[in-house]
């Protein structure tokens, strides 16, 4: 890619991101979205997230990443789920997923 054609595209993105974004308030008076709509909608964005989380954290690229990655982010859930702090939270995901590559599973 040349450097012009990134520079286009960056700038469409700029463009496309900010009228979104001003499309909220502007339009905010002029629609109304209804119950149903709104609870399918904040369950949309989870499921999204979801999926998100994931892709990242059971492939790279095309790749299966092992069992080393999906085990820490399971760690981290579970400490997640009891209520620890997020640095907590990290610290664990993390070193469940180190110490199961230092022990040779990738």
């Amino acid at each position: 890619m040349t450097g012009t054609g990134l520079l286009m595209g960056v700038a469409i993105l700029a463009v496309g991101t900010y009228l979104i974004r001003f499309a909220g308030p502007a339009l905010r008076s002029r629609y109304e979205v209804g119950p149903q709509a709104a609870a399918l909608m904040d369950r949309a964005a989870i499921v999204l997230l979801v999926g998100v989380a994931a892709t990242g954290a059971l492939y790279d690229g095309p790749d299966f990443v092992g069992w080393a990655r999906p085990a820490g982010v399971a760690v981290g859930v579970v400490a997640a789920l009891f209520k620890a702090p997020l640095v907590v939270v990290v610290v664990l995901a993390a070193g469940a997923a180190a110490g199961l590559r230092a022990l040779g599973v990738a």
